[in-house]
Parts: C-alpha cells; sequence; structure tokens
C-alpha cells in the first residue's frame, strides 16, 4: 500500500470509528452484484472485488456477493479457451449471419443454464446491483439479453434495483435499445451511475423520454484497487515496465480496424524503443485466453527484436495476481483500461494505447490525458521516450480514491434506503 493509500486508509479508519462513514445495513443482509466478475479479464474481476469489499465496508453485517452473468463461479485458468476461436468465427461472418448466431446460441445459453443460475443467485438478496463495467454495450447482443434475463428474475422477486459504475456505449441495436429499455421500465431502479462524462451523455441519449432516473456520475470503483490489495514496495529508482499485450483481433472486435490494423508490427517496434530508453520490459496480459496465447506466439520473436532487458512474465490467475505485479513496476504500458486503473491506484504511471473511448475517459479524468497514446497514428520509435515521460509526471491517486470512497458509502445508504422502500 503507498503513502497516498495509507493515509486513505487511517482518515476512513478514524470515521468509521467515530460512526460517520458507514451505514448500518439495518434490515440488508445480503446485496447480490450482476457483473462480470469471473470473465477470463481479470480487470472485471479487480473491479467486481473492489466494488464488493467496499460495499460490505459501508454496509457492516450485510453479506455482498457477485453473480457472474456468463454464469462462471471461479477464476479458473483454463476458463475462456474458445473465446479467441468464437471472436475470429464471429469477426469472419457478415454482420447479419454473426447476429443472427449469437443470438441463437445466447437463447440457448439462457434457457439451458443461465437463468436458472440467475434465479439461485438472488436466493435471500434483498436488493441487486448491476456493475461496474462495461456493462450496457451491444457486441452481438450479449448484454443486452444477459441483463434482461437477470433483471426479469429480480422482478419476479419484487428486489429494488441499482446501476453503479457502468460504462454506456454509444452505438446499440434497435433490439439492444429495446432489450435494455423494457429490462430497466420492468426494475424497481432506485439509482443509477456511470462511471465517465460519455457514458453520461450516453446514457441521456439511450433513455430520453423514458421514465428512468437521471444517471450520476461515480469514479470506477477500479481505483479503490490499492486499498483492497497487499502490495510489496516496488524497488528505489527501478525502471521495470509492465507491458500489457493485448490481441490485435480484440482490438478489431471491440474498437475497429484502424485502431488494430498497425499492432502486428507496432508491438515488437515498441519494445525496442522501450529497452533503447534503458528500460526494463515484463510482458503480460490481463489474463484473456485469446490475449495469453497472442503473446506466447510472438514473444521469442520480440524479445529478439528488442535486443534488451525483455522478458515474459507469468500468467495471473486472480485479480490479485494482477494488481500486485502492478503495483512493483515503475509504468505500465497497455490497451486494458483496469490494468491502467490499478496501476494509477498504487501510483504508478501509465501510458495508455488508444482503442476504446472509455480508456481515453478515465485518463482525463484522472488527469493523465497527455499519457494515453494511439498507435495508429504514433510512431513505436517514440514509445520509449513517452514512457519516460509519463515517470516524471507525478501523480497523486489519493484525491480520486476518497471520492470512490465517498460515493460508495453514499450509494450504500442510497442502496438501503431502496431496499425499506
Amino acid at each position: 500500500m503507498n503513502a497516498s493509500a495509507i493515509a486513505i486508509q487511517a482518515a476512513v479508519t478514524s470515521r468509521d470509528s467515530a460512526g460517520k462513514a458507514c451505514a448500518s445495513s439495518g434490515d440488508l443482509k445480503r446485496v447480490v452484484l450482476f457483473n462480470v466478475k469471473y470473465s477470463p479479464n481479470l480487470g472485471d474481476g479487480l473491479l467486481s472485488e473492489c466494488l464488493e469489499r467496499e460495499l460490505a465496508r459501508s454496509l457492516p453485517g450485510c453479506e455482498v456477493v457477485s453473480v457472474d452473468l456468463a454464469g462462471r463461479s471461479a477464476y479458473p485458468s483454463s476458463h475462456g479457451r474458445g473465446r479467441g476461436m468464437a471472436l475470429a468465427l464471429l469477426d469472419r461472418c457478415p454482420a447479419p449471419v454473426r447476429r443472427i448466431a449469437a443470438r441463437t446460441m445466447l437463447d440457448v445459453l439462457l434457457a439451458v443454464r443461465l437463468r436458472r443460475r440467475y434465479r439461485t443467485g438472488l436466493s435471500g438478496a434483498q436488493a441487486v446491483v448491476l456493475g461496474g463495467g462495461n456493462l450496457l454495450t451491444d457486441a452481438d447482443l450479449n448484454f443486452p439479453m444477459k441483463i434482461s434475463a437477470a433483471l426479469a428474475e429480480a422482478a419476479r422477486a419484487s428486489l429494488p434495483v441499482a446501476i453503479y459504475a457502468v460504462g454506456v456505449s454509444p452505438r446499440w441495436s434497435d433490439t439492444a435499445a429495446r432489450l435494455f429499455a423494457d429490462a430497466f421500465a420492468r426494475s424497481r431502479l432506485v439509482w443509477a451511475s456511470v462511471r465517465d462524462e460519455r457514458s453520461l451523455e450516453e446514457w441521456g441519449a439511450h433513455f430520453a423520454g423514458k421514465s428512468l432516473p437521471l444517471a450520476e456520475l461515480v469514479v470506477d470503483p477500479g481505483v479503490l484497487a490499492s486499498l483492497h490489495y497487499p502490495a510489496k514496495a516496488r524497488a528505489i529508482a527501478g525502471r521495470r515496465i509492465g507491458f500489457c499485450v493485448t490481441d490485435p483481433l480484440a482490438v478489431r472486435y471491440h474498437s475497429n480496424a484502424a485502431a488494430a490494423e498497425r499492432l502486428e508490427t507496432w508491438y515488437p517496434a515498441a519494445l525496442r524503443s522501450l529497452v533503447e530508453q534503458g528500460l526494463e520490459v515484463v510482458l503480460f496480459t490481463n489474463g484473456s485466453p485469446e490475449d495469453r496465447d497472442y503473446l506466447h506466439g510472438r514473444f521469442a520473436d520480440w524479445i529478439r527484436c528488442a535486443k534488451g532487458p525483455v522478458t515474459l512474465g507469468r500468467s495471473f490467475e486472480t485479480p490479485g495476481d494482477l494488481a500486485a505485479f502492478v503495483a512493483r513496476c515503475d509504468a505500465v504500458v497497455g490497451h486494458r483500461m483496469h490494468a491502467c486503473i490499478a496501476a494509477y491506484s498504487f501510483g504508478v504511471p501509465a501510458v495508455g494505447l488508444h482503442w476504446d473511448v472509455k480508456l481515453d475517459s478515465f485518463f482525463e479524468l484522472a488527469g493523465r490525458g497527455a499519457h494515453l497514446l494511439d498507435p495508429a497514428t504514433i510512431d513505436a520509435a517514440e514509445l520509449g521516450a513517452r514512457t519516460a515521460a509519463a515517470i516524471a509526471d507525478p501523480l497523486d491517486p489519493a484525491p480520486l480514491i476518497a471520492r470512490s470512497r465517498t460515493e460508495v458509502a453514499r450509494f450504500a445508504a442510497r442502496l438501503l434506503q431502496g431496499a425499506r422502500e
């Protein structure tokens, strides 16, 4: 835990002892979070665990648990192995065929397994939270259909529903827009919040004229990582760079072709640039199998190309593993949002690689917009100097961490109120 985090922890503990920071949970004994906690991308697990733990701190005596929208229940290293193949197959399909195939698979999955998982997970719950994460998005109806089914189960049980720190994408199909609007309309929606200004605008645009609460803006709970994961101190005056590798196929599927087309040659040239700057590089991924497979298929050639201290890091099995790694880096480079957010929480400078506006939004919020680079337009040879500049630019995560803790505490009080109404 860094100095800023220790100071915040001491201040919060002091307020807790005075009875001012935490609401009594009262009759609220079990809260269920719908999210993608056990996604192979451990960033999803990191933000989910941070929200779980912080909400439990704000509601003493209340059990806070997650129900994964994909039906997963643990962080096994083998899960998601078919995801890369599925992405590649869907990427090759014409859009109409892709939508039909994806919807058919989701219909079967929901009917056979997921609806039952959602119903069982809600047993004994007094309130439901959807979030955080980039959940209000439409990638072949994945989240619209799962969220619609999950909230239908919450509505059957007459449970209050809150939405916390979600990302909202700008482009939804007509079917996705209808599924989301109907799911929220039939829910007892007591609170809605999003994690960035862009999402706030999109919430308003998507639900204009609907009888839904106005969304509030809150900080992504992943910024609390330094408070909820123990970390060893970094070596003094180190030059260790964590380079988070994302498969260009995933970048193209979730963003666009322009964001992905140069990466195959950009990555090795960028590593060479870091080495020439006198930096030591450790290659890692957030855990997605397609990212791991892509990295493991190329790292040997990249290391030879770099002609310097570049090594392959170990694979992580839990969000805590990811947090512990980034906490010991002197800087982190990558596309993955929660690798960058976790680094920021530990006071580690991050250089973001542009691919999705959600990453842009966090860097702007954190006052680190100058350290967001676009591989589509920035020469890889510049990365070493730009990373050194990020390291030289001091950052203080304490204000955003304190803001997030206050927001979760206020949310807990509203959730308790909603459960009593």
